[in-house]
């Protein structure tokens, strides 16, 4: 009779691999010293090869440890996803979410939407960080990371939210100190203030009648984050394309005023990405959920 796969050793091995020492895996899985050295022996045997190298001082994988530590962990983290899913077929969602977004938009439309949500499940604790920098969403172990319009990884599984205006808008001030411009040709003659990630040296507008027109634009005023240009188009120092989003309230209230509003950019993209490869516990596939259920409207 064929034996069955010994899981357990192999997930002694995957934490001895880690910590490099028997006494430490031992502390750390609550086990007897001697019962890690008999489960990866166990192993060795079975296998017939030797997956460490053994010293006084030190261990280390083989090369056909680290082969089997490869496969190893991907068999355990199956079955971790296998118990996991289980058990939440008939439990509300718990446990930890880690989630990104932009700055801008994380604080002014994301951060509202979340006590909602925890109030809703209150076994969930969530892990935030905002950032306007492309964070690695896989080697930062993060579940969900909100992104727009910068799909550099094509590895990760996204979904589309929604499209945001970009609205080219300056201060009253400013129109009364330089004018309006009313083609992409005119703003040559303006202060233009951008926000700086990622760079675009190259504005491209469109118009029903006149087509395409891209301008190249260069900025007296750049800055990393796109509510920091709030401050200087107030001030009437110069124009900016901004979000609708970050704009919206200032325009309605006169603050700001839009221009070139028969000419259009590209809108950006909201999306919402995950990991590959994984199997979404049930607490971030109920906060996908329900991102998408809020930014439909």
């Amino acid at each position: 009779m064929k034996k069955l796969p010994d899981l357990e050793a192999w997930a002694i091995f995957a934490k001895v691999a880690k910590t490099g020492s028997f006494a430490k895996t031992a502390a750390e899985l609550s086990l007897s010293q001697a019962s890690v050295s008999k489960a990866i022996t166990r192993l060795e045997k079975r296998m017939n090869t030797m997956l460490f190298h053994r010293t006084s001082r030190r261990m280390s994988l083989t090369e056909t440890g680290y082969i089997a530590l490869e496969r190893a962990s991907l068999i355990l983290e199956e079955s971790e996803a296998l118990e996991e899913e289980v058990t939440e077929q008939s439990s509300k969602p718990c446990g930890l979410i880690r989630l990104t977004a932009p700055m801008s938009f994380g604080i002014k439309h994301m951060a509202p939407l979340l006590p909602k949500f925890m109030l809703d499940n209150p076994e969930v604790s969530l892990d935030i960080e905002f950032s306007d920098d492309l964070i690695d969403v896989v080697a930062n172990r993060f579940d969900i990371a909100l992104r727009i319009s910068n799909l550099v990884d094509s590895s990760l599984l996204a979904r589309r939210l929604c499209t945001v205006r970009l609205l080219l808008v300056g201060a009253p001030d400013y129109f009364k100190r330089y004018g309006r411009p009313y083609h992409p040709r005119d703003l040559v003659e303006h202060r233009m203030l951008q926000y700086a990630y990622p760079p675009r040296h190259m504005w491209r507008f469109r118009h029903e009648e006149h087509g395409e027109v891209t301008q190249s634009i260069e900025s007296m005023f750049k800055v990393n984050n796109a509510e920091a240009l709030n401050f200087p188009l107030h001030a009437g120092l110069g124009l900016a394309l901004q979000p609708e989003f970050l704009v919206q309230q200032e325009i309605e209230t006169g603050v700001l005023e839009t221009v070139m509003n028969d000419w259009s950019v590209d809108p950006i993209t909201l999306y919402i990405v995950t990991p590959p490869g994984r199997r979404r516990p049930k607490r971030v596939q109920v906060l996908i959920d329900y991102f998408v259920e809020c930014f439909a409207n």
